[in-house]
């Protein structure tokens, strides 16, 4: 927790510190697999597909990989050209589902514009799907019994939790098992951005936590307002600094999904977090905020793959 000291009085603002969440969830993950490979006489294995040269592209992937051998599992890596064909992607995607030693698959987005990003992700077999955007993952998560969810929605709803928790990742002792899955019964959320990526799973999983929820997008009249009302924020639209203090409800739970690159060089996100920062009562920074619980999310749900497949 932060102590912000706003025009003489002490407000307590909680800033959900994702990096350090995240390195708490891998923490426990690399006690599990440790456990685990040792009855199954392997570690979890994650196949990763880099198609092209995108700078943020290589960068996180090479973020992933390195989360992933520092808790004891594998990667199968794929590197193909930016000029590679449907076919060659496509190949590799087979290759991995039949490697039994691969737990789950990640097909790096965004692809080159010449290949058809969901044809892909509905040839990766869905008991392997680390991203949880396989059409069969998303429409069990239509129907609240997805097993494999999307990386993104799933770390923002931890952080959620942690707000409405009691819980301070500041605490020295501080233990996982103590954030537990809130009841949003009576909260009213607003996701602005409806992609299939963030928008859409996560309204979905607010609703399985009984939210009120809104969907907000370019198209929707005067968001300002929309936003006003909500309890919780989810802003996801890609442009900087979009949701602004008038924006906000007070004591509003803000979750900043946007990470855009500044003219100043430096990262930002979808929330004037500066300005907001003393309208809410917690909030993600950027950087350091959803980003980092992506990785973690998209470890566990390898590793849930692997628990399943070996019944551990």
């Amino acid at each position: 927790m932060n102590l912000i000291d706003l025009m003489g009085s002490s407000v307590t603002v909680k800033v959900l510190n994702g990096k350090k969440l995240s390195q708490i969830v891998q923490n426990q993950l690399k006690e599990q697999i440790a456990f685990s490979s040792g009855k199954a006489g392997r570690p979890p294995g994650l196949g990763v597909i880099l198609v092209g040269d995108n700078e943020a592209s290589k960068a996180y992937v090479a973020s992933k990989e390195k989360s992933a051998a520092k808790i004891g599992m594998r990667t199968f890596d794929y590197k193909l050209p930016s000029d590679a064909s449907f076919s060659d992607v496509a190949g590799v995607i087979q290759e991995f589902n039949n490697n039994s030693g691969v737990d789950g698959i990640l097909l790096q987005l965004p692809l080159p514009p010449h290949l058809d990003a969901a044809a892909l992700l509905e040839l990766i077999n869905p008991l392997k799907d680390a991203d949880g955007l396989h059409p069969y993952n998303q429409g069990l998560l239509m129907k609240g019994q997805a097993l494999l969810k999307p990386c993104t929605p799933l770390g923002c709803m931890l952080l959620l939790d942690l707000a409405y928790s009691e819980a301070s990742l500041e605490t020295q002792d501080f233990d996982l098992s103590a954030v537990k899955r809130s009841d949003l019964s009576g909260k009213h959320a607003i996701v602005i951005g409806r992609s299939i990526l963030v928008g859409k799973p996560i309204a979905m999983m607010l609703l399985e936590r009984n939210a009120t929820v809104t969907m907000a997008h370019s198209k929707s009249p005067d968001i300002k307002a929309l936003t006003r009302q909500a309890d919780i924020v989810v802003a996801a639209v890609g442009r900087p600094g979009l949701v602004r203090k008038d924006w906000i409800k007070n004591g509003a739970v803000v979750i900043d999904v946007g990470i855009n690159r500044l003219p100043s060089g430096k990262i930002g996100g979808d929330v004037a977090y500066d300005e907001v920062i003393s309208e809410c009562s917690a909030i993600t920074p950027v950087p350091g905020g959803v980003g980092p619980m992506t990785i973690a999310m998209l470890l566990s749900n390898t590793y849930q793959s692997f628990n399943s497949k070996i019944g551990i």
